[in-house]
């Protein structure tokens, strides 16, 4: 028996008040972008015709060194589901026509989405940008607007979320929450960080924490908003891009905010469309920044035209099938408990287990070439991933 010099009881009573910390979890796949339509241009066939103009645009070689058979896999992507997460855009890239016309819209895009869900095709997830709470009359547009698309679609079908932009205070985030708690359903969003008071606020304290709190369980996602952070930050337009050091303190900020709590981050978009003569210049320039946001742990980003869709798939599926190899040999050493060069961390794995698991929900691996190269089933990477096994 060892002797100690603590009372159990002592030591029982000092520690009561810390409160156990619950680790959240996010549930289910996260999309690799979220493909914003301004509301106007919404049409029965939207997806297919984005997934159709992208296929059309793809004139090898579309960029150099990208690892075998990705070109393929993008061709069977494009064909099989072009869009992963659809947003219909009543904001800024909607403008602000009369207000019949937005009234019109809001119903008519509603009842688009009720098609595609009984016809079977619609994207795995989707959802609408309402005006922001900028102003009394943005915000009464806004919420008029919601109102509307939510009362013709009736039930909300899963995998629909609500983005909120130009987000401000904490207490624009709590309303919103109470006002969508009028509908009567179970309605979640994501807040748009895209002002320089989504980061830090006035009185010198990160914002994110405060305004995830606020949200009551109903915030799902932080989507970075580039040009609009940028221009907060008086940068000139040259150098309003993702790469700025400026993005990355936000995006680092995002980070560390949302760790643990089960929210999702996505990255902002770049302006630079491969399109005319600038075509290839746009896919080089946005196969880097998707490339970048990948290797800074952001999986998801905007993408605002339909041959951006040839980049962001190329580019996501060479990330996870370079990566692929090396990562499998870490994750069956951690799991066999075989020793190496390197020593992983249970969060190391879990990390390492959640890169397969991505890359299985987009497409870029099979599960059967993960099993052979990690030893582990679907089950096997999921307990590992939420460090339940």
């Amino acid at each position: 028996m060892y002797r100690t010099s603590l009372s159990p009881d002592d030591v029982a009573r000092v520690t009561a008040r810390l409160s156990t910390v619950e680790r959240s979890w996010p549930v289910g796949r996260q999309p690799v972008h979220t493909c914003y339509v301004p509301a106007g241009r919404i049409i029965a066939t939207t997806v297919g015709d984005w997934g159709r103009e992208a296929l059309e645009s793809i004139e090898p070689p579309l960029l150099p060194d990208l690892p075998d058979g990705v070109l393929d896999r993008v061709r069977a992507k494009l064909a099989r589901e072009p869009i992963e997460d659809l947003r219909i855009d009543f904001e800024d890239g909607y403008g602000a026509p009369e207000d019949d016309v937005e009234d019109m819209d809001a119903e008519s895009t509603a009842h688009l989405v009720s098609r595609w869900l009984e016809e079977g095709t619609a994207p795995p997830s989707f959802g609408v940008r309402i005006k922001s709470f900028d102003t009394p009359a943005l915000r009464e547009r806004g919420l008029r607007t919601l109102d509307i698309f939510l009362t013709a679609l009736g039930e909300v079908p899963p995998g629909f979320v609500i983005t909120f932009p130009k987000v401000t205070s904490a207490d624009q985030v709590e309303v919103f929450g109470e006002v969508l708690d009028l509908f009567g359903k179970d309605l979640r969003f994501e807040i748009q960080v895209e002002t320089t008071q989504s980061i830090v606020d006035k009185e010198g304290r990160l914002a994110i924490p405060r305004f995830i709190a606020a949200g009551k369980g109903r915030v799902t996602g932080l989507h970075f908003g580039t040009y609009d952070y940028t221009a907060g930050c008086g940068l000139s337009a040259a150098q309003q891009h993702l790469a700025h050091g400026a993005c990355d303190f936000a995006r680092h900020v995002m980070q560390v905010s949302a760790a643990g709590t089960g929210v999702r981050l996505s990255d902002g978009s770049t302006n630079v469309l491969p399109v005319g003569d600038q075509k290839q210049h746009g896919w080089e320039t946005h196969y880097r920044l998707v490339r970048r946001s990948l290797e800074h742990g952001f999986h998801q980003g905007w993408d605002l035209h339909p041959v951006q869709l040839v980049t962001r798939y190329a580019a996501v599926y060479a990330f996870y099938r370079e990566g692929m190899n090396a990562d499998a040999a870490r994750l069956k050493s951690y799991v066999q408990r075989v020793s190496g060069g390197v020593l992983d961390e249970p969060a190391t794995a879990q990390a390492l287990s959640s890169f397969f698991l991505r890359a299985m929900d987009c497409g870029a691996l099979d599960p059967v070439e993960v099993q052979v190269a990690t030893g582990l089933d679907e089950a096997g990477l999921r307990g590992l991933a939420t460090r339940s096994g």
